[in-house]
């Protein structure tokens, strides 16, 4: 019998992961046949992990936090959108046994926002929260879209000023500290992962446009702290970040086997299978 081809997702914590899930509905609707597993993997102990996977024949991994700048370095050869980012979650074997490093977190989060859910990007007004590796993930793909305004706000300002800088040759792109922001955004994404434990930026109570959605990059069963802040303050949508999940999940299956998923399906699924809906104002 031929061998199952596997595939995993590499971070640490990853108890709460959902992607072998996701992968698992992927594989049946599209009739592939593979084994997807989670695997917690400090990140001193990420290489001889990565080595180890594909020594023993792995095709594909996917690396979340802390391990996707590490990733990146472990390459043997980037995509464009992962040069951009300097940051990996989707590593793959090719026929020739290199491995290729890509980031589909930026499209993942595209597709959620304006496939999924019709939010308007382009000349929007655009704020995204935290200056780490989930906003270099996002900051190209955002810039593509030509918002009206894109600002990076971070508790170190030198940070957020370190990705504008870097950026700087595709759009306009401007950086602040959280006390500095004096605009109304159309649209707020909060790259941090500050909200899962309850925490918050310090955030002005009128800086959410009339109208204007949230959206946390972050994922649980229960509404995020950020989610909450976006009713509290008005959001006419105001998400968690599972679409976008699926979505970057689904960008990472093609790389791997060449198959597009319906990620539609999925979504609704996994929304169902939460403890509560998500939650909108309309």
């Amino acid at each position: 019998m031929t061998a199952i081809d596997q595939y995993a997702v590499f971070g640490h914590p990853i108890n709460h992961s959902k992607s072998p899930r996701i992968h698992g509905l992927f594989a049946e609707q599209t009739g592939q046949r593979l084994q997807y597993r989670a695997a917690d993997v400090p990140a001193e102990l990420f290489r001889s992990a990565v080595e180890t996977f594909f020594a023993d024949g792995g095709k594909g991994l996917n690396c979340t936090v802390p391990l996707k700048e590490l990733a990146w370095q472990f390459a043997d050869r980037l995509g464009d959108r992962a040069l951009l980012a300097k940051a990996v979650n989707t590593l793959a074997r090719q026929t020739d046994g290199r491995i290729l490093g890509d980031n589909t977190d930026g499209v993942g989060l595209l597709n959620d926002l304006t496939i999924n859910h019709r939010i308007p990007l382009r000349a929007s007004r655009i704020l995204v929260l935290g200056a780490g590796g989930a906003t270099r993930g996002i900051v190209a793909p955002l810039l593509e879209q030509a918002p009206a305004q894109l600002v990076i706000a971070n508790r170190t300002l030198e940070k957020a000023e370190a990705i504008a800088d870097e950026f700087a040759d595709l759009g306009e792109l401007h950086a602040c500290g959280y006390a500095d922001l004096n605009s109304r955004f159309d649209v707020i994404l909060n790259a941090t992962s500050a909200s899962l434990g309850g925490d918050l930026p310090p955030l002005a109570d009128d800086i959410l446009a009339d109208g204007g959605c949230c959206y946390d990059l972050a994922y649980a069963n229960q509404p995020t702290a950020f989610v909450n802040w976006g009713l509290r303050h008005g959001a006419s949508l105001s998400l968690d970040g599972l679409g976008m999940l699926v979505e970057q999940a689904a960008e990472a299956f093609y790389l791997w086997r060449g198959v597009r998923p319906d990620t539609c399906p999925v979504i609704d699924l996994l929304n169902r299978e939460r403890t509560v809906p998500p939650l909108r104002n309309d």
